[in-house]
């Protein structure tokens, strides 16, 4: 662990540069006259769009599988010859898709009606979906894979509904109004029909809008209103993953589930919702060795915990389990942490440690990743003579799982809020969430990467998280002595952050309806040095810093800058007793300061020609700013759009022994991406390689099981595959390459969970001469047995996807997760 050492930045130039360029930040803003901001804000108006019925899309589709035996085949890496393959075998490979208005209803044990469908820029449904039915040529498919369709609306709100046309809606469904020019028609965004806006004018979230708002009909909100109500009794399925030498007693497995695409794990997440109370939490029951039952815990209760029996690979559930048994065995120093239960497909990892001389509960999520989420480790110092578990913490987890499966999914310096009593007081309100960089893991019990550590953050300190977590990560980390933060909590502290009205942050940033915050480029830092500042700014993040300039008013541009970690020290920001914001620094214990971090910079355009001065800069807070005149500013604008190399001399125009440089800086080298994670393929790295998360909701289920893409590498893409115009046709390769995927093997989700292999991969080179892929898990190749289903559902694919001649090659590795199916 980094300690820290804080240092009060008063006369910051006087003592590195023999003469003092820095002045106070209060009496600095009141002679700049800084002009109104304006450019900076923006108001979004939500507008809500008719739409009209759209083509429906292959990946919509709902799939029964017929499995037969496993026979073994090869190993599953495979290489297509394009040049060698004839247009006869290619139309034998490829599967034939029909769109049928008609829907085939199944039996509702077996139907839910779950599809993807694209959303518009407000987030409402921009392409409506209509009853579908996909079959596979059977000479491409083979007897063992006969596919069935059957889509129906079932679930209002879940999934996206048909869209009734306006041209067969001339009146109101519900009153009967005739529409008018002035009376007009509004789709019901839960059932599809077509109501007048008296008839229609409810809010309410739906799931297959990722959790937005929708306009909804007086009667689909009421059906609504009551669905979302707790029911008494639920049950959960255990995930076999855990148990992987065991076998549910209640599960038909001579039946087959259909594997479909689902816009979520519908029962899950009600399940979850009832859960979502941080006073109450409640498990799972595993269906072996425990029987199936009913679980109904006290708000004082904790979740079930899993055990082993004493056998290798066998474990049990213990489903009201003794808390005062359990403080027991923590406070005896029980080697492994407790795992409770959450829900079939998330555990919470507690234990009691003792970290950096302090004795703190280590709550650890294992199952976020499935949902393309960071695991979340919490270390919350343990009160004194504390006797209960930090049970808000398993609720908490269960609110950021819920979240992550309609695609709200946090990351480095993004933060959760609860907006009741947490952890015994109302003053604790969420969580900043950081990256471990120069603190000590020593003796922690971690998840796999990627992870993020918790902090327990304050109300008066929430303005910080939402506008400018950089300046409160910190600030926490002066207050304990860590550099650059710590990484556990203390609860019923005091506050580092409360009035808001001193600082300069008021300029930049709308803490009232956080309309605009200050613009962060990821990857840009800024290193202070003696007489010299560089800003550095990755040449990858060249569009994110158009868009903060077009957004930017014309004479002040002000950007966040990142976290330095090639900095030995970073300036910081501290709030005295009298309410004034000062500027200080905090450096690593024992060693020296060289270069210093600054959390943002401001250009002001304020700066008048005739004193003397080229430019002015100074410390204000924890950030730079220079002043500079309106003519170096539009320079500075123009090498900003033409990435070129830019620099500011400041001081006055007689005294060029006391001028400073501060120079933008464009580098090659992108910011760190993916530290620690690695392929389940072969072990390679993933470090620096660029990646996207899913979340459309891809999960195709059999036989109890769920199988969902989660995330997807770029391995290798050359600049012309690179170029933006690019991107679409990745996300439809991508789109299609784990559609084929899932639907190779839906029908072998239990055998492969059974033997450890929940975790899986597909990687794939496409260049113009021929296409590869390689599928496995645990660092090894997937047995030979699932190559053939591979090999059929996959070479269509491949054939219809690669390169044309001179596009380069392009590598990607698309991630997957078997889950349980809790529906």
């Amino acid at each position: 662990m980094r300690q820290a050492v804080t240092t009060t930045l008063s006369m910051w130039g006087e003592r590195r540069l023999g003469y003092s360029s820095l002045r106070e930040s209060t009496v600095s803003l009141e002679d700049e006259r800084w002009p109104p901001l304006t450019g900076l804000k923006e108001n979004s108006i939500i507008e809500e769009k008719e739409v009209e019925d759209s083509k429906v899309e292959v990946w919509g589709g709902s799939f029964s599988v017929d499995a037969p035996g496993a026979v073994m085949r090869e190993p599953a890496s495979f290489a297509v010859d394009l040049h060698s393959t004839g247009l006869e075998q290619s139309k034998n490979l490829s599967l034939e898709i029909e769109t049928q208005t008609r829907p085939i209803t199944l039996p509702q044990s077996v139907t839910e009606s779950v599809s993807t469908c694209g959303n518009n820029e407000d987030g409402e449904t921009s392409r409506p979906q209509t009853p579908i039915n996909i079959e596979s040529n059977r000479q491409a498919a083979g007897p063992d894979l006969h596919l069935k369709s059957s889509i129906q609306c079932k679930s209002i709100g879940d999934v996206a509904p048909h869209w009734v046309p306006d041209s067969q809606a001339p009146v109101c469904m519900k009153c009967g109004i005739r529409f008018t020019f002035t009376k007009r028609r509004h789709h019901c965004r839960a059932c599809g029909k077509v109501f007048c806006v008296v008839c229609c004018d409810l809010r309410f979230r739906l799931s297959h809008l990722d959790g937005k708002e929708g306009r909804v009909c007086v009667t689909c909100h009421s059906t609504l209103m009551n669905k979302s109500l707790p029911k008494e009794h639920r049950r959960v399925w255990f995930a076999d993953s855990v148990l992987p030498d065991t076998e549910s007693t209640d599960t038909n497995t001579s039946t087959h589930k259909p594997a479909r695409p689902s816009r979520k794990l519908q029962k899950a997440a009600a399940h979850e919702e009832m859960l979502n109370s941080p006073d109450v939490v409640s498990g799972a029951v595993v269906s072996s060795p425990v029987s199936n039952s009913t679980i109904h815990l006290s708000p004082e209760g904790l979740p079930p915990i899993l055990t082993s029996t004493g056998i290798k690979g066998d474990f049990m559930v213990i489903e009201r389990p003794s808390e005062t048994s359990l403080m027991e065995e923590l406070e005896g120093g029980r080697a492994d942490p407790l795992v409770f239960v959450l829900n079939a497909n998330l555990l919470a990892m507690v234990k009691v440690i003792n970290y950096v001389n302090r004795k703190c509960w280590c709550v650890t999520s294992k199952g976020m990743h499935a949902m393309g989420q960071a695991e979340v480790v919490v270390l919350l110092q343990c009160l004194p003579e504390e006797k209960t578990f930090p049970r808000d913490i398993f609720s908490h987890f269960l609110q950021l799982y819920r979240d992550a499966q309609t695609g709200k999914t946090i990351d480095h310096l993004s933060h959760s809020v609860v907006t009741c009593s947490f952890l015994g007081s109302k003053e604790h309100t969420g969580f900043l969430y950081v990256q471990s960089t120069f603190q000590s893991l020593e003796g922690l019990p971690l998840p796999s990467q990627p992870f993020l550590f918790g902090l327990l953050i304050l109300r008066d300190e929430m303005p910080w998280a939402k506008a400018f977590p950089l300046r409160l990560m910190l600030r926490l980390g002066a207050e304990y002595r860590f550099y650059p933060c710590p990484l556990f909590s203390v609860r019923f502290r005091k506050p580092v952050f409360g009035d808001i009205s001193n600082t300069i942050m008021k300029l930049l940033v709308d803490f009232r309806l956080y309309r605009y915050t200050l613009p962060v480029v990821p990857g840009l830092m800024v290193d202070m040095e003696a007489r010299s500042t560089c800003v550095k700014i990755p040449k990858s993040r060249h569009n994110e810093l158009m868009k903060a300039l077009k957004r930017s008013n014309e004479k002040v541009l002000a950007l966040g800058a990142c976290f330095n970690e090639r900095a030995d020290s970073h300036l910081i920001c501290v709030q005295t007793a009298d309410g004034q914001y000062q500027t200080q620094a905090i450096s690593i214990h024992n060693q020296p300061r060289r270069v210093t971090g600054s959390c943002f910079f401001v250009f002001s355009g304020v700066l008048k020609a005739s004193p003397g001065y080229l430019a002015k800069s100074s410390i204000v807070e924890d950030g730079l700013m220079v002043q500079i005149t309106m003519e170096t500013m539009a320079e500075l604008r123009r090498s900003l759009r033409e990435m070129k190399d830019f620099t500011i001399t400041c001081g006055k125009i007689d005294q060029s022994d006391r001028q400073e440089q501060v120079h933008i800086e464009w580098l090659e080298e992108d910011p760190p991406l993916n530290k620690g994670i690695i392929s389940p393929i072969d072990g390679r790295t993933m470090e620096s390689v660029s990646s996207l998360r899913s979340h459309q909701r891809s999960e195709y289920r059999a036989n109890g099981k769920i199988i969902r893409w989660s995330e997807v590498f770029f391995l290798r893409r050359d600049q012309q595959a690179n170029n933006p115009s690019n991107h679409s046709n990745y996300s439809h390769l991508t789109e299609r390459l784990a559609w084929a995927f899932c639907l190779a093997l839906c029908r072998d989700l239990r055998l492969l969970k059974e033997d450890g292999m929940a975790k899986l991969a597909l990687r794939v080179t496409l260049d113009s001469q021929k296409a590869n892929y390689q599928a496995g898990s645990n660092g090894q190749p997937l047995p030979a047995q699932y190559r053939e289903s591979l090999d059929r559902s996959l070479t269509p694919v491949l054939q219809s996807s690669s390169y044309q001649k001179g596009k380069g090659v392009l590598e990607l590795e698309l991630i997957f997760y078997i889950l349980e199916d809790v529906s």
